[in-house]
């Protein structure tokens, strides 16, 4: 049993070597990093997905730093987010289990007592994803609701993101 622990706990830290963080970009093979949809001319729908290494906070943060760039891509100075969605889910890990068992061979037959037990996933990770839709605009914003300045946003996320 021992060994089967020691095989799966090797596997796992494989398994975390293998999904390193990702970079904030555009969104690659895996999902991972930022996808948008012009719905109108000044109303994006962003996603972001984050890798196994990132919490909401930082796939929400990079999804707002997606939306101040294409303010200010697109001339405007501010966005309010007008629909936010986030999402989890837990990936990969390896399932450990065991049992033993007897059967009947032929002329002979084999009694055994039979033990089963799971001891769970190791290893597995959480994956995020936010989903904004934003609205933007141009000079001061509105008093009313919950607005980014698009300028601040970049210069405050950008540099952690890089």
């Amino acid at each position: 049993m021992k060994h089967v622990l020691a095989f799966a706990a090797a596997l796992s830290v494989v398994a975390c070597a293998a999904v390193g963080p990702a970079a904030y970009g555009p969104a690659d093979t895996k999902g991972f990093g930022y996808e948008e949809t012009r719905i109108e001319t000044d109303r994006y729908r962003i996603t972001y997905g984050g890798s196994g290494d990132m919490p909401p906070e930082q796939v929400e943060d990079y999804a707002r730093l997606r939306a101040a760039e294409l303010a200010l891509a697109n001339g405007y100075d501010w966005f309010r987010v007008i629909g936010r969605d986030i999402s989890g889910e837990q990936r990969g890990g390896v399932g450990i289990g065991a049992g033993v068992g007897g059967g009947s061979y032929g002329r002979s037959t084999g009694v055994g007592v039979g033990v089963g037990g799971d001891l769970g996933t190791v290893g597995g990770r959480d994956y995020f994803t936010v989903r904004l839709e934003v609205l933007m605009g141009e000079g001061e914003p509105p008093e009313d609701g919950d607005y980014f300045d698009a300028r601040q946003v970049v210069d405050s996320i950008a540099p952690v993101a890089e």
